[in-house]
């Protein structure tokens, strides 16, 4: 008799096991068909601000995945050919320009932050220092190459032609008294050419900015105004504007919790948009 009970209290383990074994993997089933997005980004402030709401996106259905670029082409080309499924990197006067000059129809779906660009240097603490003929670097993709050359034009070490706006380029320098050399250059290489001896001043794009070490509010010497219309934006493709889990990852990077992370987190190099 205890023979057939050990066998009887053996087969009701084996069963609780067997039982117990289907539900962890029916909960790990669960998990797994969640759905998941990746967003190209470039490292701070996006990549950052986007970590700080994967928790909260998770509770929703949603896996984000972070796919970091450095360049502010790729992302654009990626999100056209579906290697991704958004990004945040960039404002809209850029994204228009590079639909247009790549024939894509990637849109906005969220206004996130601005990132106000400003002027920096190694050599001098006022931009009324810079002498004759000294150098000023830029970003060369066309619509910050434009904001830069605006900035400079507002803060009067140059003047535009009339009506280019943010639209301008070096060959729209109306008046340079100084003979300053205007040279355009790859944006993440901007914080990196301050060391060098012949570059007295550059332009650059908050983000990578910080991504060099900087302090935009104590290293720059002249920012753009907290109003800039740039604001960096939430891109998808046109035909995934309604897709209910991107329209999840907006509403969680336009959430009072994000409002509050990039106050505190920035102190004011970086301004909610939204």
């Amino acid at each position: 008799m205890s023979r057939i009970k050990n066998h009887r209290c053996f087969a009701l383990l084996l069963t609780v096991f067997v039982s117990l074994s289907l539900v962890l993997s029916g909960c790990g089933s669960d998990k797994s068909s969640g759905t998941v997005l990746k967003v190209g980004a470039t490292p701070i402030p996006h990549a950052e601000i986007l970590e700080h709401i994967k928790p909260a996106l998770l509770k929703e259905g949603v896996d984000l995945q972070i796919v970091n670029y450095t360049d502010y082409v790729r992302p654009n080309l990626d999100l056209d050919t579906g290697d991704i499924d958004a990004n945040f990197f960039q404002h809209t006067p850029y994204l228009d320009s590079f639909n247009q000059d790549h024939s894509l129809k990637n849109v906005s779906i969220a206004n996130v932050h601005i990132e106000p660009m400003g002027v920096y240097s190694k050599k001098i603490t006022k931009l009324e220092d810079l002498k004759n003929g000294d150098t000023i670097v830029i970003p060369n993709d066309p619509s910050n190459s434009g904001r830069a050359l605006a900035l400079l034009a507002k803060a009067g070490v140059i003047q535009l032609n009339d009506g280019v706006g943010i639209k301008g380029t070096v060959n729209d320098i109306k008046t340079n008294l100084k003979q300053l050399k205007i040279t355009p250059l790859d944006a993440p290489q901007l914080p990196r050419v301050l060391e060098d001896p012949k570059v007295n001043a550059a332009v650059i794009n908050t983000n990578f900015a910080i991504e060099g070490g900087l302090n935009p509010i104590n290293d720059s010497i002249i920012m753009e105004d907290k109003d800039s219309p740039y604001a960096n934006i939430l891109v998808v493709k046109d035909t995934r504007k309604d897709d209910p889990a991107l329209q999840k990852l907006a509403k969680a990077l336009t959430s009072p919790e994000v409002k509050t992370f990039i106050e505190e987190k920035y102190q004011g190099s970086i301004v909610p948009a939204f």
